[in-house]
């Protein structure tokens, strides 16, 4: 059984899905929260992924408390009536860890896949830190995108039998999204010659003054410049809304545009100049593009993509926004050291590893149970 329920776990358990539903040997289950109602609908058409169960928890002005128990006791009959021989969950949301410790609360061996990344702050990002700490205590397979990860779980004291390194699967849903003469209508309004950065900029820590100062800093950049445009995909919450239009309505060269499915995501990655973000799969998904990621964060639980030099964290400082921008805009040594630096997170087969692994952990079970 496979459980998620934001865009992000979507389309990074996508590839898992696909090579489970391949293998006639194992029956796939997939469970949907809609933690995310909308964007989470486009990766399971993109994808051609129909849920088994929909919990469709999503309400306005949701808070984690609503997400936790909306996900419990909504999962509660369905792992009673399915008893899948394991659970799969993905990365870092409230739903991850929410539908970890339901599986545990019904005795159900969990996978965690993307796990052991850290940075070791609780609060920083949150809530996200702390839910993917809590799965990784409960979960008994360990899928670890990197050394990195398998060396966090083990510091914590994990079993090492359990833990993997399999890649990100990030990387794999990169094979079925990235496309060759790619078009959106965004980039007919980029004129011929100009660079563009697309932005992301969404995360509960930065909503707020964080946000507002990086904005202000691109705001600058971009007006000073006459041949530079920034594309910004614009999240959903009301308070991002609130601050993005705010801060760019009626600035040249600012496009601030609906959330794009990843297919579109994937293809403007692909054709813009670099990278601006506080997105974690953004981070792994970039350096395969061979765009620079400046991360809007004061840390990131992917260091590796910092030590192979894809990745630069700025936080959200107007200066240091400002400074990063620059020197990625008039030093070519430097976007070509961050452009050309080898991606560390995979190398597109993360999820056939993954269900070969959850394969032999059932058949270990059964023949347990056998004896």
């Amino acid at each position: 059984m496979t459980i998620f329920g934001t865009r992000p776990e979507a389309i990074k358990m996508a590839p898992i899905i696909k090579e489970i539903e391949s293998d006639p040997d194992v029956a796939s289950v997939v469970v949907v929260t809609g933690q995310h109602r909308k964007m989470l609908q486009q990766v399971l058409d993109i994808f051609n992924i129909q849920p088994d169960h929909d919990l469709k928890i999503m309400g306005k002005n949701q808070t984690l408390s609503d997400i936790t128990n909306r996900v419990i006791l909504g999962l509660d009959p369905i792992l009673n009536d399915v008893r899948p021989d394991l659970v799969l969950v993905h990365g870092d949301t409230t739903t991850t860890m929410a539908a970890s410790l339901s599986a545990f609360y019904h005795r159900i061996p969990v996978g965690h896949v993307e796990a052991g990344l850290r940075t070791w702050d609780k609060y920083s990002p949150y809530p996200e830190e702390m839910n993917r700490m809590l799965t990784d205590d409960i979960a008994d397979l360990y899928f670890a995108p990197t050394a990195l990860s398998r060396d966090n779980l083990l510091q914590e004291h994990h079993p090492e039998s359990g833990i993997f390194i399999t890649g990100n699967t990030a990387i794999d849903a990169m094979r079925y999204t990235v496309r060759e003469g790619y078009r959106h209508d965004v980039l007919a309004q980029i004129p011929e010659g100009h660079r563009f950065i697309l932005l992301t900029m969404h995360r509960r820590e930065n909503q707020g003054q964080p946000m507002r100062e990086t904005f202000k800093a691109i705001r600058e950049v971009v007006e000073a410049r006459s041949d530079l445009d920034v594309v910004y995909p614009v999240h959903l919450s009301p308070r991002v809304q609130d601050i993005a239009h705010e801060s760019f309505d009626g600035v040249r060269g600012v496009h601030l545009i609906d959330p794009l499915n990843v297919v579109d995501f994937h293809g403007l990655a692909a054709r813009s100049y670099f990278i601006m973000t506080d997105s974690g799969g953004v981070q792994e998904e970039a350096p395969s593009l061979n765009k620079p990621v400046l991360v809007l964060r004061d840390s990131t639980e992917r260091p590796e993509g910092v030590d192979a030099g894809t990745l630069k964290v700025i936080g959200t400082d107007e200066q240091a926004v400002k400074a990063a921008m620059l020197e990625l805009l008039n030093d070519p040594q430097e976007y070509r050291a961050m452009a050309e630096a080898k991606n560390p997170y995979g190398d597109g087969h993360a999820a056939e590893r993954i269900v070969a692994i959850c394969k032999n952990h059932a058949l270990q079970q059964l023949r347990h149970a056998a004896k």
